[in-house]
């Protein structure tokens, strides 16, 4: 986001001596995108930036592979089959299952109950989006202290790790539940909403008022003891050869020090945080397009909320989605809370993701047409991701398809055909 802010101690003139009470001096790093060309902020360290101790593998093994969607689907994933009350231990960074991805986007989700370790992906952006539960997030800027409905964007190359907070004042409380979108780029506000400056514009759905920057004290102010003691980063990065899983490999760095050890910085570089109820939903007379409802976007794919709102008021108007062939892109429905008008009958609810790939004319199911007529208000939460380039299949993915979503608009059937070609045998765990 391009508007500036400083945090903690700084020096005057950036690129001068900055120093510590006793005349130490701190290092600068320059954080910036594309080079030296777009958002950056300078970072003021007490170590050297680039001292590492030691560096060795992080074993990502099949955990990134996918599976073309073939033969071409619609399909439905239940995503709360994924993780059971068994699943303790888990933490939002390596506990991470790979829903759907190709070569600009990765769809994970996670259910949390444990401290991550420090993470830094060297690849992309990422959105993490918070369907259930709470977490603390420490950052070389700052930390946040999430909740349910949360985006957290977070630059590429950040150093940063996730604390899940599993206990309240009134005993024990719901996991983190996180939908993690990872780009092979930068995410951002689309431009349509941004003035050629960077200011969001009258017609964007949110304003700069409703972004959360990093919170607090630096924590390099707080660390004792801890403050010279190997710390390890992990990080995902790109590579090849025998260990590359979907062009992405992990290197675990150890640091001498902390990594937390920035004492003050500023830019227009940094993660920040978004509430869903924050989103203005944009309505009109007669049904609108998806491209109303997006939020952000990366290279080649878009991030959309559809949000309770007051619907079309048309005295003829349908309020559910006219039927529509996806020519340019796979549409990817993440179904959060609500009761989504369009796809009643199907199977689909809340933790349901419905996948429908480029190719298929997909629509309401049967009988939801005529019902959602004379409807005003939708009572819906769903977190959307448009891709540009075919969507294939992660282990996550390929586990908890249904098996039986593609034949749900033939009269409401939904067991599948016995000459389905292959779905079921490869895809359907039920």
């Amino acid at each position: 986001m391009a508007h500036y802010r400083s945090q903690g101690s700084i020096p005057p003139k950036r690129h001068t001596q900055h120093r510590d009470e006793s005349g130490n001096l701190y290092y600068e790093e320059l954080m910036g995108e594309e080079g030296f060309t777009a958002d950056s902020s300078l970072l003021y360290h007490r170590g050297i930036p680039s001292a590492i101790s030691d560096a060795r593998v992080w074993e990502l093994g099949d955990s990134l592979a996918t599976t073309p969607n073939h033969p071409l689907m619609p399909r439905h994933l239940k995503l709360h089959d994924l993780f059971s009350a068994d699943d303790t231990g888990v933490d939002a960074v390596t506990g991470r299952r790979l829903v759907l991805g190709n070569g600009d986007v990765r769809i994970s989700y996670v259910v949390a109950d444990t401290v991550s370790p420090w993470y830094r992906n060297g690849i992309g952006d990422e959105c993490v989006y918070v369907e259930r539960g709470n977490a603390r997030v420490e950052t070389v800027f700052g930390t946040f202290d999430l909740r349910q409905g949360d985006y957290l964007v977070i630059p590429r190359a950040t150093t940063h790790r996730w604390l899940p907070v599993v206990a309240g004042d009134e005993g024990f409380v719901e996991p983190l539940r996180a939908y993690c979108i990872e780009a092979n780029s930068h995410i951002a506000p689309p431009k349509r909403y941004l003035s050629r400056y960077g200011q969001l514009l009258e017609h964007a759905p949110y304003c700069e008022r409703d972004l959360r920057g990093p919170d607090g004290p630096l924590l390099a102010e707080g660390i004792g003891a801890e403050r010279d003691e190997p710390t390890e980063v992990y990080i995902k990065h790109r590579g090849s050869g025998p260990q590359a899983s979907g062009g992405i490999v992990g290197t675990v760095y150890t640091y001498p020090y902390h990594p937390l050890d920035v004492v003050g910085w500023d830019g227009c570089l940094y993660p920040y945080a978004f509430n869903i109820e924050d989103y203005m939903p944009i309505t009109g007379k007669v049904h609108q397009p998806p491209p109303v409802h997006q939020v952000f976007e990366g290279y080649n794919f878009v991030i959309c909320n559809f949000v309770p709102r007051k619907v079309d008021y048309h005295e003829l108007s349908i309020p559910v989605p006219y039927y529509h062939s996806n020519v340019d892109s796979d549409e990817i429905m993440f179904y959060v809370d609500g009761d989504y008008e369009a796809r009643k009958g199907s199977g689909i609810g809340k933790g349901s993701i419905s996948v429908h790939p480029g190719g298929h004319a997909h629509g309401p199911q049967p009988g939801a047409t005529e019902k959602s007529i004379g409807v005003h208000y939708f009572d819906e939460l769903a977190v959307m991701v448009d891709t540009f380039r075919p969507l294939e299949l992660g282990e996550a993915g390929r586990t908890v398809d249904d098996g039986k979503y593609a034949w749900s608009w033939v009269g409401g059937r939904t067991d599948p055909p016995e000459s389905a070609p292959g779905s079921t045998e490869v895809f359907s765990t039920s």
